[in-house]
């Protein structure tokens, strides 16, 4: 797909009627979460990928790494053509934050955050809105 495509079908997502931009962004804390997920980087990429299937995001790239030696932690992030889904642990923190934004009125990121938490299972959960959309 050439740069001027992406560029289409970003807009194209991100734009309601009347030239909108709508934007939903979830965010949150995650504490006390089963630890046999939180310092493994394949299965967090996979999960910002199913994720994204779960809320009728478009994936375009994933990444995921590695940081803080042993005791540390991974990102994993899921670029979406609708924006982002992000992922970072601390494994010896028991403890994760869950970051999903998108534009458009197609996809839904509350899915993808709920699909996130319930894989992690986290005893408490802190959960966060933010309206993003244009005037």
């Amino acid at each position: 797909m050439g740069e001027e495509d992406l560029e289409t079908k970003v807009k194209t997502s991100c734009v309601q009627k009347g030239k909108q931009i709508i934007g939903k962004h979830i965010y949150g804390n995650l504490y006390g979460c089963d630890t046999s997920f939180l310092n493994n980087e394949s299965t967090l990429k996979n999960l910002v990928i199913e994720a994204a299937k779960v809320a009728k995001m478009t994936v375009w790239d994933t990444k995921a790494w590695r940081f803080g030696g042993a005791k540390g932690g991974v990102s994993a992030l899921a670029l979406i053509l609708e924006s982002h889904i992000a992922i970072h642990t601390w494994n010896e923190f028991r403890y994760a934050t869950v970051d999903v934004f998108t534009c458009g009125d197609k996809s839904d990121p509350m899915l993808a955050f709920d699909y996130i938490v319930s894989r992690l299972k986290p005893k408490y959960v802190t959960k966060h809105f933010a309206d993003r959309s244009s005037e």
